[in-house]
């Protein structure tokens, strides 16, 4: 009997996690398609909220400004993420490498108000000696991508330590410059720490709410900081709605990568074994 129960108390203790971690979820998904503001009992099916969804200006302004600044400072988190990865894996020894690694580290432990805090003085102080930045797109983009820049260089770093180095020294034997082995080996062979890097970056992006508050200026307001905004006024079942839709997109993504991914261990197991 002690051993039946054993036997099963991981499985119990598992579904107890993720119905813990998903219960809301699938909560939020039902309620989204109650046909009153109710937000304690389910009166009956409609699609009323995401009609009122598709009515509502704000929300839909605010998830296409969440987009585009979500799109721009995930490209350009990777970007400098990749050249900060390369340094520090490729170059070991250089003067400040120890200063220089600390302060990509810091935003990953730095509370998110003090960054939204020194960012908004920073800007500030830039914008009064140099007229530019005005508070808007441009300084919600330039804050998410210093943060999500610490978050890509950990993923991108991992796998440059784990890549085969013979492979660039080969490259280079056969006469190919170091920038050719950069474009032409080394990114070809970190393309899926990459892709993960992007995502993870896009999605923090996209969900950042404390930094945004502090970045944004008059008329510049992110999709979470709308949601937010409404669940400080009380219940809006559009919200529901919109939170749902984002579930469903993030979902599909992630279910995207995980085939890719799948795809191309079995390509690479495939190639190994011929």
């Amino acid at each position: 009997m002690m051993r039946r129960i054993q036997a099963h108390i991981g499985k119990v203790w598992m579904t107890c996690i993720y119905v813990f971690l998903y219960a809301p979820l699938m909560f939020l998904v039902l309620f989204s398609f109650n046909s009153t503001r109710q937000d304690s009992h389910f009166t009956g099916f409609s699609w009323r909220w995401y009609e009122a969804l598709a009515r509502d200006s704000r929300l839909l302004e605010g998830f296409w400004l969440s987009l585009k600044v979500a799109l721009i400072s995930a490209s350009f988190s990777v970007v400098l993420a990749t050249l900060a990865a390369y340094a520090l894996v490729r170059y070991t020894r250089f003067k400040g490498r120890n200063l220089f690694n600390a302060m990509l580290s810091a935003p990953l432990v730095m509370p998110e108000v003090i960054i939204g805090l020194s960012l908004l003085l920073l800007s500030v102080g830039t914008q009064r000696i140099f007229g530019w930045p005005e508070r808007g797109m441009t300084t919600i983009v330039l804050g998410h991508a210093l943060l999500g820049m610490a978050f890509a260089t950990v993923v991108i770093q991992s796998r440059l330590k784990e890549m085969d180095r013979s492979i660039e020294e080969a490259a280079m034997d056969l006469g190919c410059k170091p920038s050719q082995v950069f474009f032409l080996v080394t990114l070809p062979n970190i393309s899926q720490a990459l892709l993960a890097a992007w995502l993870l970056t896009f999605t923090l992006s996209f969900d950042d709410v404390v930094i945004s508050e502090f970045l944004s200026g008059p008329g510049v307001t992110t999709l979470p900081q709308v949601i937010f905004s409404y669940a400080r006024r009380g219940v809006n079942p559009s919200v529901y709605a919109a939170a749902s839709l984002l579930m469903l997109v993030v979902t599909l993504a992630v279910v995207s990568f995980g085939i890719y991914t799948a795809r191309q261990a079995r390509k690479a197991r495939l190639s190994l074994t011929a």
